[in-house]
């Protein structure tokens, strides 16, 4: 496989553009990981990388898309820290498991109570701006994570792997008194500091 000319297969888009990706099948999983350490070499860690049993999808995100995923995380965020719940954030990590051939660069994860470089995440975010590309719940299904939120439309759709599939919950698992409409409601603002001072007017009662 020539991966030389992957990263030009993206092109500079609009800040209100949508989400670009490509995927490619047949890939090893050493080809994987020399098109990783090639993204890596090349500064080019805006392009993430979604893996699962020869399939890979490269991606870069939009402004949308990341605007989104970074009020949902500076919520969350606000939300532990009022509530004295120990979130460790680790970003866009990249969750490998090689025996299953998965691996995964979420939009946000994290460790819940302590913090773990040597397990993985309970929890990964992914926000769908512009649909398609890999299923994320089977990327993810080999991967360890215990729950994945995925942010759809407005609205944040809760994932919990058990009993060897995933299952969709009306409440986080691993964070169970987390109230995910107040942080919907408080990203759908469109706003950050406003989505911030409403979810703090609201803990507050």
């Amino acid at each position: 496989m020539d991966m030389d000319g992957i990263f030009d297969t993206f092109k500079p888009v609009s800040p209100e553009a949508v989400d670009q990706r490509i995927v490619l099948d047949g890939v090893s999983w050493q080809e994987f990981l020399e098109i990783a350490r090639k993204r890596d070499a090349a500064r080019r860690r805006g392009l993430r990388l979604h893996y699962a049993e020869g399939a890979l999808e490269l991606m870069t995100v939009s402004h949308p898309h990341e605007y989104i995923k970074t009020t949902i995380a500076r919520c969350l965020e606000a939300w532990s820290e009022i509530s004295g719940v120990d979130l460790h954030g680790a970003g866009g990590w990249t969750i490998m498991n090689r025996s299953e051939e998965r691996a995964a660069e979420p939009d946000e994860c994290y460790h819940v109570g302590r913090k773990g470089a040597s397990r993985p995440p309970e929890l990964a975010i992914e926000v769908i701006w512009t649909h398609g590309g890999l299923d994320k719940l089977d990327v993810y299904q080999g991967l360890g994570v215990r729950e994945v939120w995925i942010w759809d439309d407005g609205r944040i759709g809760i994932h919990v792997f058990e009993r060897g599939k995933w299952s969709r919950r009306q409440r986080s698992k691993v964070l169970p008194d987390c109230d995910l409409a107040l942080i919907e409601r408080c990203v759908r603002t469109g706003d950050q500091p406003k989505a911030l001072r409403m979810l703090r007017a609201a803990l507050k009662h």
